[in-house]
């Protein structure tokens, strides 16, 4: 069954007994044995409706957990205003009134904190991801989970996306998780080769920043393993800015395709032809390439990445269900 009608049977199923406490004038003595439920179907129903406008790209996952952390957050401000117990004062002695509880008060009680600490970490320090596709081979592989740091660049607003406190910004060589260009709900993970200012040339497979061409050497014997999975490739040894790392060449390929080059903002800073590219880097733009050269969709093709869409450095593989030595393996 396809995810999209999964999240809308959930819906449905959790939808009467939502309504059912919400309009319901019974006392909580009398809910006793169903309030579990109801917090369940209160539950089902925030997360299937959130779930539903992710699927369907109306907001991402970091504007469904502002959301949550906003309505659990207001279910506090509900209880602390209208909520209150009473007491009957004309009694010997005083007594809270048994008050109706809907069970939406308890699940946002108990789940606000939750919430709201999950979004602060993943808001600003640290936020992981799992890798989807071989562009990074071999420094990240498919199935890594990896950590990226949230506040190298800048902290950043939730959503926005927009710095409000200056740290610092992306150097030649890091690896950095980015808004995609083309589709902002899209998150993509790729090397930072050119910083703004930066003249990067692409030809016959060699990498040039600003007239020097990057050191390249044969990679050694134990970091050529897994090549028999990709014939015709060869893997080197590259230095960029402060970053060594390991890169992947299949010499069955060409340097560029160029038809599949797209129309793309600064599209004017570059030059293509039959043996590669040149590009100057705008001002607040960063260049960034896959290590798998040659299976890599990225700025070659779509173009610079802006400040604005930066999310942070990958920094930590955390995890890996086919490859459990990968644990704890820092990103070069």
């Amino acid at each position: 069954m396809d995810l999209q009608w999964i999240v809308i049977l959930l819906i449905v199923i959790c939808l009467p007994g939502a309504c059912w406490d919400l309009f319901s004038s019974r006392g909580s003595a009398q809910r006793e044995g169903i309030q579990s439920w109801l917090q369940l179907a209160w539950l089902g129903l925030l997360v299937g409706a959130l779930g539903f406008g992710v699927l369907q790209k109306w907001f991402g996952f970091s504007e469904a957990l502002l959301i949550a952390t906003v309505l659990t957050g207001g279910v506090l401000l509900a209880e602390k205003w209208f909520f209150k117990p009473q007491s009957d004062l004309s009694a010997p002695e005083v007594q809270p009134l048994v008050a109706i509880e809907p069970a939406w008060l308890d699940l946002g009680r108990s789940f606000f904190p939750v919430i709201f600490v999950v979004f602060f970490v993943r808001s600003f320090i640290a936020e992981p991801f799992k890798i989807p596709s071989g562009s990074m081979i071999p420094t990240l592989q498919i199935g890594d989970f990896i950590l990226v740091n949230k506040f190298t660049y800048g902290l950043r607003m939730p959503v926005t996306n927009r710095p409000f406190v200056e740290v610092g910004s992306p150097q030649r060589g890091e690896v950095m998780v980015f808004r995609y260009p083309q589709d902002p709900t899209t998150d993509y993970i790729k090397r930072v080769v050119g910083i703004p200012g930066d003249v990067v040339e692409y030809k016959h497979k060699r990498l040039t920043i600003n007239g020097q061409s990057l050191n390249v050497t044969p990679a050694e014997e134990s970091l050529r393993a897994g090549l028999k999975d990709f014939a015709n490739s060869d893997r080197f040894e590259e230095d960029l800015g402060s970053h060594h790392h390991v890169i992947q060449i299949r010499n069955d390929q060409p340097t560029l395709y160029n038809s599949k080059v797209m129309d793309y903002p600064h599209r004017d800073a570059c030059e293509y032809n039959n043996d590669g590219f040149v590009c100057t880097v705008p001002p607040g733009n960063y260049f960034m390439m896959g290590d798998n050269r040659d299976s890599s969709s990225d700025s070659r093709y779509w173009g610079f990445v802006p400040d604005q869409n930066i999310v942070g450095r990958a920094f930590l593989i955390w995890w890996n269900f086919g490859s459990m030595q990968r644990i704890g393996t820092r990103i070069p």
